[in-house]
């Protein structure tokens, strides 16, 4: 499980660092488009490429702020529970996270098979949409493998 583990966090933070980038990215194109724009030539494509990044950056951040646990916790709640009651919380909790993004990432990858076959693209620098459908699904799937972790972790006498 070690193993298994310390890859999942290799990959986390790989992606993490992918998403990191993108924002960056999106960052300099808008200034630069800004910018230019103010001089009377814009960046033709900001908005979509903004838009496909944005996509790369939520879904490419999100296994990496499961596993530092970054999100909100409902410490009210927890506090009135004993540690069984922690445990069994969190592992209905994270089955529930895991259904949800077993259904979203099945769910991207028929909207990006459609969009492959299609040949859907971006209205005015005509880039291709399904990759981005096919990462954010396969960032799905990472989830579900750090939801899964987290549940055997817990049970196996780690911690919340």
């Amino acid at each position: 499980m070690k193993k298994f583990n310390h890859a999942l966090r290799s990959v986390s933070r790989i992606l993490n660092i992918i998403a990191g980038t993108a924002l960056t990215f999106m960052m300099l194109l808008t200034v630069a488009d800004v910018l230019l724009r103010a001089g009377g030539h814009p960046i033709t494509g900001t908005y979509e490429i903004s838009a496909l990044c944005l996509g790369l950056v939520i879904a490419f951040g999100i296994p990496q702020v499961s596993l530092d646990r970054g999100h909100v916790y409902m410490e009210f709640l927890l506090a009135r529970l004993g540690d069984r009651g922690k445990s069994m919380l969190a592992t209905f909790t994270r089955l529930l996270c895991l259904t949800l993004f077993i259904f979203i990432g099945v769910n991207l990858l028929k909207v990006g098979a459609g969009f492959q076959a299609s040949g859907e693209v971006t209205a005015t620098i005509r880039l291709p949409i399904y990759p981005v459908a096919y990462g954010v699904a396969a960032c799905c799937f990472l989830q579900c493998a750090v939801f899964l972790s987290e549940i055997v972790n817990l049970w196996s006498g780690g911690h919340e």
